[in-house]
């Protein structure tokens, strides 16, 4: 099924003056990324780290869905801190990743893109949690009707993200709650080396097809080379897993949890990337300390519904701002290609 190119922006609420973020995708058929994304949160709706939702409708020709406004992404604070994170943080983010991933696939549904662009802090007090972001692949691994697992198929196309990719994606069999954690095993390790045995420079591109070779022969040893062993067993597990296997989360936990009382560090998970203390505003550089002022302005949307106190009603009328994103004023935080 082939999707539409979806743009998020930053938005202000001018009656409210809330700020939110606008995930806008262009009608051309039926199907909608945007529109399945919107019922895939509500059904995770209330999950810490999960970002919340207030309007999904269409205004002209685009799908619009009204979301919880977040701070940076980890791949952007992973570029600010010289492409590096401590290894407190990564194990307090893996600690957190791994009881998002645990809620998602409790509600019978895998990710499917685990990657740095869709792992966001949130804003002032909320700076500490990770956000998971971007249900655009998300599937459903678990039929409710008859209380069984999808069958085991191969045969698919590569989804989500060559690089983070587990080696079943890459082969074309049917995700499961495994890849979702073998993905996330692959990004914990990329933050501490630095990269991955089968990422190129950043100047070179390589394709799908040379990403899974280099990745498939690739030993543990050269993956997990040089960093604590703890993600040697943790990688070790989670590619040993079966298709249809529960993980053990709280195994996985546990050896993050011991890793970290090595550490001279409080025993808290909180992540901790130097953002500043406060509720702060999504449109002060200070609590978006990666974006100059002039990237900080908001594209403004006006609600002609009001929010009323029992039933809010939330109807979005946008400014013209929007729609040429080259001179427009609004911010593009992500630009995400639902093809697969």
């Amino acid at each position: 099924m082939l999707y539409n190119l979806a743009v998020v922006y930053s938005a202000r609420n001018i009656i409210n003056d809330d700020h939110v973020a606008l995930k806008l995708e262009t009608v051309v058929n039926h199907s909608s990324s945007v529109k399945r994304e919107y019922y895939i949160l509500k059904q995770l709706e209330g999950g810490v780290g999960i970002p919340r939702t207030f309007w999904f409708g269409r205004e002209s020709v685009h799908h619009v869905l009204v979301l919880e406004l977040l701070g940076p992404s980890l791949h952007q604070l992973f570029l600010a801190n010289n492409r590096r994170f401590s290894l407190l943080n990564v194990v307090n983010l893996g600690v957190q990743l791994l009881s998002r991933l645990e809620y998602v696939h409790s509600h019978n549904y895998v990710h499917g893109d685990i990657k740095p662009q869709n792992i966001l802090v949130g804003l002032g007090n909320l700076r500490h949690t990770a956000y998971i972001i971007d249900f655009g692949i998300t599937k459903t691994y678990w039929n409710t009707k008859t209380s069984d697992h999808v069958p085991f198929r191969h045969g698919r196309s590569l989804s989500g993200t060559p690089a983070f990719a587990s080696i079943n994606n890459h082969l074309g069999v049917e995700p499961g709650c495994r890849d979702d954690l073998e993905s996330l095993t692959y990004m914990l390790i990329y933050f501490l080396r630095g990269s991955l045995p089968w990422l190129a420079s950043d100047d070179e591109k390589l394709s799908s097809s040379t990403i899974l070779e280099r990745k498939a022969h690739a030993t543990i040893a050269e993956i997990c080379h040089d960093i604590p062993v703890e993600f040697t067993n943790i990688l070790i597990y989670t590619r040993s897993l079966a298709f249809a296997e529960d993980p053990d989360y709280d195994h996985l936990r546990s050896l993050l949890h011991s890793l970290r009382a090595t550490l001279p560090a409080p025993a808290t998970c909180l992540l901790d990337f130097g953002q500043p203390d406060g509720p702060g505003t999504p449109c002060c550089p200070a609590t978006h300390p990666l974006l100059s002022p002039d990237q900080c302005c908001m594209a403004e949307a006006m609600s002609i519904c009001p929010p009323k106190a029992v039933t809010p009603t939330y109807k979005w009328l946008f400014m013209a701002c929007y729609v040429n994103s080259v001179n427009s004023t609004a911010e593009i935080v992500t630009v995400v290609d639902y093809s697969i």
